[in-house]
């Protein structure tokens, strides 16, 4: 019997990396002369795609690839060290691949260093790919990433599930009609999730993996 197969977001999802992103918007921002948003801000910066979040601050295009680049500067040197593993993530994330499961990243970060925090982590040899953003922007919403995920792993909406700490893992499930779970260890409030129509909460991973195996 074929199992589901499960797309994990990765910050707020897999990994606490709240420390390597503000410190990267900051670093980008102060080295453009902007003031610094306050930390509770900077926080809700993590799960959207950079210039999304860039543009409002910076105005035109040019500013906020100029933001990009920096942010990227510190990011490729140490940023991308600058995370945790959630307590209980790894052991449920085996549990499930050692069950069948097949398991993906689907994340809005910057391919490339998606691919490289994966690479790293204790238990990354059990995805079967990294879908992430492209550099250039071209793909970043949850919407197209789910559906780049489904095209390259030859998937269909109803074998899948979507897996996520924010609105936009869930918003990126429905527009495709994957099933869902919004889990609440990390960015994301029980309140922002709810209201984007999460199917499933779980707030712990050990929950989460008892909603999967049901």
């Amino acid at each position: 019997m074929s199992r589901d197969v499960l797309f994990f977001d990765l910050d707020g999802t897999l990994i606490d990396s709240a420390a390597g992103i503000t410190r990267c918007v900051a670093y980008a921002l102060e080295r453009m002369q902007q003031p610094l948003p306050p930390a509770d801000e900077l926080r809700r910066w993590i799960g959207p795609s950079l210039r999304s979040s860039f543009a409002p601050l910076l105005g035109d295009a040019r500013r906020v690839e100029q933001a990009v680049a920096l942010y990227r500067e510190r990011f490729e040197a140490v940023g991308w060290r600058e995370h945790a593993v959630y307590p209980g993530i790894g052991d449920q994330v085996r549990a499930l691949h050692a069950a069948g499961h097949r398991l993906a990243v689907v994340t809005a970060k910057n391919e490339p260093h998606a691919r490289r925090i994966v690479e790293h982590l204790p238990f990354g040899t059990c995805f079967d790919d990294v879908i992430g953003a492209t550099p250039d922007g071209t793909r970043s919403d949850k919407p197209q990433l789910v559906a780049e995920a489904l095209r390259r792993l030859a998937l269909q909406p109803a074998q899948c599930w979507m897996i996520g700490d924010r609105r936009m893992d869930i918003e990126g499930a429905r527009h495709h009609g994957l099933r869902n779970i919004g889990v609440l260890w990390g960015f994301g409030s029980r309140e922002e999730l709810a209201a984007a129509g999460a199917a499933h909460l779980a707030d712990t991973p050990a929950e989460l993996g008892r909603l999967l195996s049901r």
